[in-house]
């Protein structure tokens, strides 16, 4: 096998990234009852709250926050191009800006490819005490779609929280859509339909 690196950055994603998730809308089950906010469709379970993270001045939805198993979940799905991967790029990105923050981090291999372990300093509360966040950083590369998530909370230290969020994680379905989005660009999120006489 020669070790030649095509022009376009490879795909990185788990092996069984179609059968076990995320999932492209082309390959979710069409009668599991997905919530739906435009770009990702998310499964509901039990002791599951989602929220929405809304841009100030745009008033644009720019990620979906998933609270479950003592831990915090931020997802966001980008445009990809069709044949090449954007995570490679993303981390090299991401580990750039926390150590501009004068954070630590280090890559590893997790159970969906490779990730960061963040040590991000965050400015503290009241006693004006300032600590650090332990974020680990994922990316999933699909078809045409890339998805991102920062996983935070118990998930990011605790092996038995981590398996959980990462099963959330990869029950997610991003819709990516037919309409022609530059890579890199934030596939459009919405508000969720209400339910009927659910």
């Amino acid at each position: 096998m020669t070790d030649a690196t095509p022009p376009d950055a490879p795909k990185s994603a788990p092996a069984d990234r179609a059968t076990s998730g995320p999932f492209d809308e082309s390959e979710a089950n069409p009668v599991r009852p997905y919530i739906d906010l435009g770009g990702v469709k998310i499964l509901p379970r039990e002791g599951l709250n989602l929220r929405l993270e809304v841009e100030e001045q745009t008033k644009r939805i720019v990620a979906v926050g998933l609270d479950y198993a003592n831990s915090t979940l931020q997802v966001q799905p980008f445009a990809a191009p069709r044949n090449a991967g954007l995570w490679d790029e993303t981390r090299e990105q991401i580990r750039t800006q926390i150590r501009q923050q004068g954070g630590r981090v280090e890559e590893r291999e997790g159970p969906l490819g490779a990730e960061l372990l963040a040590e991000v300093p965050v400015v503290a509360g009241a006693d004006g005490q300032a600590g650090k966040r332990i974020a680990r950083f994922v990316g999933v590369d699909g078809p045409r779609w890339f998805l991102r998530g920062v996983i935070g909370g118990a998930a990011a230290v605790d092996v038995e929280a981590a398996a959980k969020v990462e099963d959330l994680f990869r029950s997610i379905v991003v819709v990516r859509g037919g309409s022609p989005m530059p890579p890199r660009d934030l596939i459009p999120l919405r508000m969720p339909a209400t339910p009927g006489s659910a």
